[in-house]
């Protein structure tokens, strides 16, 4: 046995006397160096995400090649290539081992060593955290430093996007909406602070610059419990590289605080809804207005979603906001009637945004306001007003439908389950949920003392809420305070109905129908702003049954976006005892979503 050694250390053998042993050590800590630096100078490069797998296996074809040329060649002492001849023609091997070799064996021994050691130990200077706290993280407004102002939509967009990334991380067990974020701005408190107030355990804070043709992002990753900054990355791309950032910072937190991320997460959130830059600034100025309260702009977007949809006609947003424009401006709040051209329009803009990205939360909202405001079917637009909250955490016209829908079919403790979600303009609404849920005396204070958010209530609204409790004399002093303040909702035929109820309730009857007469007038004009259906609730208001439902008839064939107010609007209390009106009641989608519900609960 000891005379005819075993195949196996034979080949050994033969590996080491061929110098195929040290190749392969050679090769591997050669391969080692080359992956390191790879991984390292993809980010900085933007190199595609396939460049790295693409180098390994690139590196496998390579090892196979120089084993095999290391088996039959040979690097001969005395320089130059030499074939290696088989074993049994070879009586002694009286050549010097090369000291270059073993040289070059030994410092790639190392070199292996040292590598495996920097992962395994290293950790690429990565911060321990703490593996107990909950992945629950802020991500406070990115500060514009730019000197353009109409980057400031760009910049909250950029914040926006990082937050509805990780919103749909399901590792992560709380994400902070961009409406509770965005009044830490300018945070005049600490960060630890702020963590406590919104109750999370990480805090991303961030600046953004653009100058020129180039952007600059920096991003800094904070557990403020143990005032550890866990991560930090500073971004110097060109400015068309906007949506690759929030993706990378995104998928960097969640790989820095460990959080689960599949891979399905990962290319979607890595998924660019369009390459055209211009369409995409469209976009986010649309979305700014939304957070802003900037209704004139929101509704009159119909040229800028036009322009998008020219500069990428596959861009899912721009259509779904072209169908807003239309449902908004040709019919909702502003414009002139609907014509069944309008309809059929924004129903194809909607439709084609829906097609082109299932996951647009924008095109979910568009397709709920149509159902909403035009078609009546509450029940498929409660469906696709919670789609789009899914696949968007906090933005604002996300949640100020289905706030509206909810108060609209009488479920006032759901929508304040929302009211922290909406943007500070639309908070006036929110104050219907305190008489639909009987909270009388609680709005009484609020409208009184100012208290909190509901500090900036416009007048027009706190007339229409007295009107509502029944305190016709607050109502009108509050109309007469709108009137000369100049109150933009003032003129609102909502507003208007409101002022013209508190006239002829308070003796100034001949006022009060003055005005009504005015809105009987534009209804002849527009269906913009459901004049129709607020004629109605005057005379419903002052107990003219008979002219209410002549008017609220003429709201329903005009399908005026008003009408869904029917069932919780107090001045149509009065109007219960009537068979039309519950006839009304089913021909508005009232009855089918009661109908719905109760299933439901059942």
């Amino acid at each position: 046995m000891v005379d005819n050694p075993n195949k196996l250390s034979r080949f050994w053998q033969e590996l080491k006397r061929r110098k195929v042993v040290r190749v392969i050590t050679v090769y591997a800590a050669a391969a080692f160096a080359i992956l390191e630096v790879v991984s390292i100078i993809v980010e900085p490069l933007r190199l595609p995400e396939w460049t790295l797998p693409f180098i390994i296996v690139l590196l496998c074809v390579g090892f196979i090649i120089a084993v095999i040329l290391s088996w039959i060649y040979d690097i001969h002492p005395e320089g130059g290539i030499v074939k290696t001849e088989p074993s049994n023609k070879v009586k002694e091997d009286v050549t010097k081992p090369s000291n270059s070799w073993r040289i070059a064996s030994y410092i790639s021994f190392v070199v292996i060593v040292v590598l495996i050691a920097l992962n395994i130990f290293g950790g690429r200077n990565r911060v321990t955290i703490d593996e107990s706290l909950a992945k629950s993280i802020a991500v406070l407004p990115f500060q514009n430093f730019s000197t353009d102002p109409n980057q400031e939509s760009m910049c909250l967009g950029l914040t926006d996007e990082i937050i509805n990334h990780l919103y749909r991380i399901e590792s992560f067990e709380k994400v902070v909406s961009l409406t509770s974020v965005l009044g830490y701005r300018m945070p005049n408190k600490t960060v630890s602070e702020i963590a406590t107030e919104l109750g999370v355990n990480y805090i991303l804070e961030g600046v953004y610059k653009k100058i020129d043709d180039e952007l600059f992002v920096s991003a800094q990753l904070i557990e403020p419990m143990n005032d550890s900054h866990i991560w930090q990355q500073d971004y110097k791309r060109p400015y068309t590289d906007i949506m690759n950032i929030q993706s990378d910072i995104a998928i960097q937190i969640a790989d820095h605080i460990n959080a689960f991320i599949t891979k399905e997460d990962v290319e979607r959130i890595k998924k660019i809804p369009t390459s055209n830059q211009e369409a995409y600034e469209i976009v986010q100025q649309y979305l700014m207005n939304w957070k802003e309260g900037n209704m004139i702009m929101i509704v009159t977007g119909l040229e800028q979603a036009t322009r998008a949809i020219e500069l990428d006609p596959t861009y899912a947003d721009a259509h779904a906001m072209k169908g807003m424009a239309l449902l908004l401006g040709k019919g909702i709040m502003f414009g002139k009637r609907f014509t069944q051209s309008d309809l059929i329009d924004a129903k194809r803009a909607i439709d084609r945004a829906i097609d082109l990205d299932n996951e647009s939360s924008l095109a979910h909202v568009a397709q709920a306001t149509f159902l909403h405001f035009i078609e009546w079917d509450y029940v498929k637009a409660e469906t696709e007003y919670r789609n789009s909250i899914r696949l968007a955490k906090g933005k604002p016209f996300s949640f100020a439908g289905y706030f509206l829908l909810l108060q609209q079919m009488n479920r006032p403790e759901d929508a304040f389950s929302y009211s922290e979600e909406i943007v500070d303009w639309w908070k006036g609404q929110a104050l219907r949920c305190f008489v639909t849920a009987g909270k009388d005396e609680e709005l009484v204070d609020i409208l009184i003392n100012r208290i909190g958010k509901f500090n900036l209530i416009p007048a027009s609204y706190k007339g229409e809420l007295y009107l509502w409790l029944g305190e016709n004399d607050s109502a009108l002093s509050c109309m007469d305070i709108a009137r000369s303040e100049s109150d933009e909702l003032f003129n609102t035929n909502q507003s208007q109905s409101a002022y013209a109820t508190a006239l002829y309730l308070n003796g100034n009857t001949a006022s009060g129908e003055h005005v009504i007469n005015q809105m009987k007038k534009s209804s002849q004009i527009t269906t913009s702003g459901s004049p129709n259906f607020n004629v109605g609730a005057f005379y419903s208001w002052i107990g003219q049954k008979d002219s209410a439902f002549y008017w609220l008839e003429k709201a329903y064939d005009a399908r005026e976006p008003g009408v869904p107010w029917l069932k919780v609007h107090p001045a149509f209390e009065i109007l219960k005892d009537d068979p039309r009106y519950w006839d009304l009641y089913e021909r508005t989608g009232h009855k089918a979503y009661d109908d719905f519900m109760a299933s439901k609960n059942n």
